[in-house]
């Protein structure tokens, strides 16, 4: 079985951990973290600190080593807040990937609260319950409800530890003055989800991630709970506690420690006021996190069968469904053009060769291909790439949706190239994937021309150096479709080094 490595850039610290899977279980061969403050100069000055990114890659590298020690046959590697809001973040990812190799994908609070929800639920930490999941990280807080393991709606809101203490808590202990400061601030960040939050009714708060840890730590060192429950009032209790303590009085606290003592003031009170503002009796802590949903995410693309990888389908279906209509998409033309995508897309497996996710990938922009006339039909083949790449289309990576862009991009008169805006983000070889899923796609649209949804079959044969794609109409012409097809033969021929003969059956 492969072996697969995650690694968390967070604003506080970086994590990693290396997994195989066994059985149905996932075997962890290595974790290491380490705290590197990444972001607290963002917080500060909108810029990453060059001592604060010579650390992380210094702590990059020995990431490395172990993933390497370990063989892992597949990498992903994330930053999260602190990436998404300096002004600098390009300098630390080419720094990163000269250093180790690694390609660093900065995703959205979106993307992250969805692959810790995958990590909690993939633990069996929800049940058949509705929740809330929160994780405080150093940067941001994203709160996600869940009914019975699915994803209601997800927000992130800027409260983040290391934020928070850069923000508002200069001074140690804290002047009564900024602690005011501090919970205004945090009341009106909650304020602004409030009501959509307590709409969904959650019935269990699951907390992830250092603060929920050392919140927990701090009370299971006092009591001995059955439920492994924190109550409510024990972390209001906590947090007024903290608050009047000193940084070294904080570090002795079980459960806290010395690099957590510095920012668990500020999580604390976000904590007390969130579980309190929406009426929650408890948090239930998981030691479950982002690097876990980037485990289970890369275990499901790599094995289709399993469950977890119906369940990001199924979220992706829905997430262009609901961009699809958002823009005015003529939804059930755009499904017609999948389907016909993915039967060209099996039929001519033997030529294009293509990696089996661009599958998914060629029906994502088969859905979304049309988008760009919302905006206007003069350039809407650019406005579409414009969209798709920068939409939150849940359960898409950055990259993802940059290839889904550039296929979408190019049904029109122009072709891609290596120096067009779209392609130039692409390594050569995922250009090359691109080129030929814009074939395929040009092919699909080419077949329902008339959009009148009269192709029944598409079939193809393949001799020498031809492939003979057989139409099968369900009633009337397909005069139009053809006339479409006999345009795309050139750009095959192309693509592919292969004549195209397509025929009426």
């Amino acid at each position: 079985m492969p072996t697969f490595a995650a690694v968390d850039i967070g604003a506080n610290s970086v994590r990693l951990k290396i997994a195989s899977p066994s059985g149905r279980a996932l075997k962890v061969l290595q974790e290491d973290r380490e705290v590197t403050r990444l972001g607290e100069s963002v917080f500060r000055s909108g810029m990453l600190s060059t001592d604060a990114m010579a650390h992380t890659v210094s702590v990059l590298q020995r990431f490395h080593r172990a993933a390497q020690k370990e063989g892992a046959d597949f990498v992903r590697v994330v930053a999260t807040s602190s990436l998404r809001e300096s002004r600098n973040a390009s300098a630390f990812i080419d720094w990163a990937r000269s250093a180790t190799g690694w390609e660093v994908e900065v995703i959205s609070g979106v993307e992250e609260g969805r692959l810790i929800h995958l990590a909690v639920v993939a633990g069996a930490h929800i049940g058949d319950s509705r929740a809330v999941l929160l994780d405080l990280g150093g940067g941001s807080c994203e709160l996600t409800l869940s009914d019975h393991g699915e994803i209601r709606e997800i927000f992130s809101v800027p409260l983040g530890a290391v934020r928070l203490t850069q923000e508002f808590l200069q001074r140690d202990p804290p002047k009564r003055k900024d602690l005011e400061r501090l919970r205004t601030f945090i009341d009106e960040e909650i304020t602004r989800v409030e009501k959509r939050i307590a709409a969904g009714r959650p019935q269990v708060a699951v907390a992830t991630s250092g603060t929920a840890a050392a919140l927990a730590g701090a009370f299971m060192h006092k009591r001995a709970p059955t439920s492994g429950a924190v109550p409510t009032r024990a972390v209001c209790d906590l947090a007024l506690r903290l608050a009047k303590l000193s940084r070294e009085q904080r570090a002795k606290i079980t459960g806290i420690g010395t690099r957590r003592a510095e920012i668990i003031v500020p999580g604390a009170m976000v904590y007390a006021q969130l579980l309190s503002r929406l009426e929650l009796s408890s948090f239930r802590y998981s030691p479950l996190g982002l690097r876990d949903g980037l485990l289970a995410q890369m275990v499901a693309e790599y094995d289709r069968n399993t469950k977890f990888h119906k369940q990001i389908e199924a979220q992706r279906r829905t997430a262009l469904l609901d961009l699809g209509k958002h823009y005015g998409v003529d939804m059930k033309f755009a499904e017609t053009v999948r389907q016909l995508s993915a039967d060209l897309f099996a039929a001519l497996k033997p030529i294009h060769q293509l990696p089996s996710e661009y599958e998914e990938l060629l029906a994502a922009a088969a859905m979304l291909h049309e988008i760009g006339s919302f905006i206007n039909r003069a350039g809407r083949h650019r406005h579409t790439y414009y969209i798709i790449s920068h939409s939150e289309i849940f359960g898409y990576s950055t990259r993802e949706r940059q290839i889904i862009g550039s296929i979408a991009r190019y049904v029109g008169r122009s072709r891609p190239t290596p120096d067009s805006r779209p392609m130039r983000p692409l390594d050569p070889l995922t250009q090359q994937n691109v080129r030929k899923a814009v074939a395929l796609l040009r092919l699909a649209r080419a077949l329902n021309q008339s959009r009148r949804n009269i192709v029944h079959q598409v079939t193809v044969r393949i001799r020498g150096g031809r492939a003979l794609l057989e139409i099968i109409p369900k009633r009337g012409s397909a005069d139009l479709e053809m006339w479409a097809i006999e345009k795309e033969t050139g750009y095959f021929r192309e693509v592919f080094g292969r004549d195209l003969a397509p025929a009426l059956s």
